[in-house]
């Protein structure tokens, strides 16, 4: 492979078992996951491997087991395709991972940074409770002006994700929520679901955990990224590290702005080859649907990391 860019996941792609095979398999990755474990001073490991499925699901549980997960995939790519890398980017928390990848902070760091980061949700989730729901189909109106209207008639309710055409995740107050869908539905969508989660996250709900969060990015040592990182809030890529820090400040309570990123990045490396590096395929799906010529490889077991590995002779 030549040119590939680096895809990290989010929330929602945990699961137990995450992890087991890799750490079998290849040393670097047991190595990654034992860091995690003396970082943050508990078994995350065992989380992973063995759940149970609700506590793994926990927002301040599931964000450190992802990046666990992707460093630990890209730790056993690396040796092969390291100097392939010509860019990365993450789906929420992901974009945290994609960093580490970079260089832009240490694994031990980062894990303890995501770690805080769930915190700050659940309790931002907490103290002003919402909902998400993802939107699927094509709609005769914009999501802004369908979010913009739910607002004026129930509550605040803005788009969250921008996962792939015909698919919108928004998020907010309840009421709003609740509304949106249905003015969604009147404007042509196939479908309208309830997300679980503990909170409205990429919403202006998440305002109140902004100085804890702020004041978490402020401990973290940061360099410049060794390639560019496409950031969610503004679909751009980013090396500065002084830059870094203010777009990872603002993504808490931000879109995420993935259809845009991965467009601009298929735009900048013309065949680049997708690697997504974490459980599930959920990413491939999207970036087929956004970019239909992609290439995309799913790296979240030991069997897709071997046959990755195989067809490169590696």
């Amino acid at each position: 492979m030549h040119d590939i860019a680096l895809v990290f996941p989010g929330q929602g792609s945990q699961k137990p078992g995450m992890g087991r095979d890799l750490i079998d398999a290849y040393p670097a990755a047991r190595n990654v996951f034992a860091a995690a474990d003396a970082a943050l001073g508990f078994s995350l490991s065992t989380l992973c491997f063995d759940g149970p499925a609700e506590t793994l699901m926990e927002t301040h549980n599931a964000q450190p087991a992802l990046l666990a997960h992707g460093v630990a995939v890209w730790r056993v790519l690396h040796e092969c395709f390291g100097s392939s890398m010509r860019c990365a980017a993450g789906h929420s928390l992901g974009e945290f991972t994609a960093h580490v990848a970079a260089g832009t902070f240490d694994f031990e760091s980062a894990v303890c940074l995501v770690r805080k980061r769930g915190e700050v949700m659940l309790a931002a989730g907490a103290e002003r409770p919402g909902a998400m729901a993802a939107i699927l189909g094509d709609l005769a109106k914009s999501i802004e002006a369908i979010c913009a209207q739910a607002s004026i008639d129930a509550g605040v309710v803005v788009p969250a994700n921008f996962n792939s055409p015909g698919q919108v995740v928004i998020s907010g107050e309840v009421a709003g929520v609740e509304r949106a869908m249905v003015l969604a539905k009147e404007a042509g969508a196939r479908k309208c679901m309830r997300l679980q989660v503990s909170g409205a996250f990429h919403s202006p709900l998440m305002t109140p955990a902004r100085a804890g969060w702020d004041a978490a990015l402020a401990d973290v040592t940061m360099h410049d990224a060794s390639v560019p990182i496409y950031a969610n809030v503004s679909a751009a890529p980013v090396t500065d590290a002084g830059t870094t820090r203010r777009l990872l400040s603002e993504q808490i309570a931000a879109p995420v702005r993935w259809t845009e990123s991965i467009l601009r990045i298929a735009a900048d490396y013309p065949g680049i080859t997708f690697i997504e590096c974490g459980p599930g395929h959920v990413l491939g799906g999207l970036i087929r649907k956004i970019v239909p010529s992609a290439t995309v490889f799913p790296a979240g077991t030991a069997a897709n990391l071997e046959a990755i590995l195989v067809s490169q002779g590696a």
